[in-house]
């Protein structure tokens, strides 16, 4: 069983069509990258799948499960999603507890207390930081507490969108590492959207290039290791890149 499937995915803004015939499968267990420049629609990939972008046709399906346009509270078991702004996915005047403890109260799970103190230890974050505001933690630490609150109602799929694009360099090596971890010890599978090559070879197993709403290749992680790459796009976004990937910092 496919952990997502996309297929024949049409996604539009109003009269607009941004994303068009998308299909793709990601295992159970793969991390898979969407990959593209600015605009090119992976972004509303995750969010259509997420039901944030609910102008969509085609199908959409997590786990075996079909995804559909209205609200399902069972789907957030299953799939959760990261933000590339950790600031702006955390409430400003809500502190970390709360902000933790908000889907087990939607769900009506008990032993909230419990399960924070648990999962900020999963991200690396001692009790100290149980009851701060997001202005008093720094944007790595803001970022471990949105993967924190992903993780709270135990999904097997998480949507990362660029989730560490908008952390200063030394820190996103250390939110790669603890996604990856957390992958191995949790058996998670990731659909990754990325404009960032290194962290594709870093990350992925499979990777997706996007071009104007269309998926244009898909080709394997090692690709970026010798530019086995068949499409003139991708070809050129890993030009681009400078070639191989592993050359440069992540």
């Amino acid at each position: 069983m496919s952990a997502i499937s996309l297929k024949n995915l049409d996604i539009s803004y109003g009269p607009t069509k941004v994303v068009q015939g998308v299909d793709i499968e990601v295992a159970e267990g793969e991390s898979f990258a969407l990959v593209g420049e600015s605009g090119s629609g992976k972004s509303t990939v995750l969010k259509a799948i997420a039901g944030l972008a609910p102008e969509w046709t085609g199908e959409i399906s997590v786990l075996g499960q079909p995804r559909g346009h209205m609200v399902d509270h069972g789907f957030a078991r299953r799939c959760q999603m990261v933000f590339q702004d950790p600031y702006a996915s955390l409430h400003p005047r809500k502190t970390v507890d709360a902000v933790l403890s908000e889907p087990l109260q939607v769900q009506g799970i008990g032993n909230r207390g419990r399960r924070v103190v648990e999962m900020l230890a999963a991200v690396g974050l001692d009790t100290r930081f149980r009851f701060r505001f997001p202005h008093q933690l720094s944007g790595g630490q803001r970022q471990r507490v949105a993967i924190a609150r992903a993780l709270m109602l135990e999904p097997r799929v998480m949507l990362l969108d660029e989730p560490t694009s908008a952390l200063d360099v030394s820190v996103q090596a250390e939110i790669l590492n603890l996604l990856k971890r957390l992958r191995r010890e949790q058996g998670l599978t990731y659909l990754l959207v990325t404009h960032n090559l290194p962290v594709v070879s870093f990350m992925c197993d499979r990777m997706a290039v996007m071009n104007k709403g269309r998926i244009v290749e898909i080709a394997p992680a090692t690709a970026l290791h010798d530019g086995s790459f068949q499409d003139p796009y991708t070809q050129s976004l890993y030009a681009a890149s400078g070639g191989n990937p592993d050359r440069k910092d992540i």
